[in-house]
């Protein structure tokens, strides 16, 4: 069982959302991290900076490969996490706390009920083999 914390809901792209009121915080989750490998480093976005669902917001340098990262929700970004930029090995170590990437004020809540619930995320996890 990979490690999918059950107050979260997660996208294909393996991207996790926490929610609070209509603020969501994005990053990518342990299996993401995982598949990476050492996360060297992190390009965000800028404060400010307004996404459609699906639409690439940064990406993740790892030793293996660059990775862009995709929100599964349309919103405009509030914060960036800027202490990846010094430590983006949080990204590994931490990937659902001190490892988030970016926070959105959400154009539209009700996006995040189409995302999966841990078990489902853990069932497609397991049907990509």
């Amino acid at each position: 069982m990979s490690n999918i914390p059950e107050n979260l809901r997660y996208s294909k792209d393996h991207e996790w959302v926490s929610v609070d009121g209509d603020v969501a915080t994005l990053g990518i989750t342990d299996h993401a991290q995982s598949s990476l490998g050492d996360v060297v480093y992190v390009d965000f976005p800028s404060v400010g900076d307004k996404f459609d669902s699906h639409e690439a917001f940064g990406s993740v340098e790892s030793v293996k490969a660059v990775s862009e990262v995709f929100t599964p929700i349309a919103g405009e970004v509030t914060e960036i996490n800027e202490g990846l930029n010094d430590t983006p090995e949080k990204v590994n170590g931490d990937p659902y706390g001190d490892g988030w990437f970016v926070k959105f004020k959400m154009s539209n809540p009700g996006e995040v009920d189409g995302l999966m619930s841990s078990e489902e995320y853990d069932e497609y996890l397991a049907s990509q083999g």
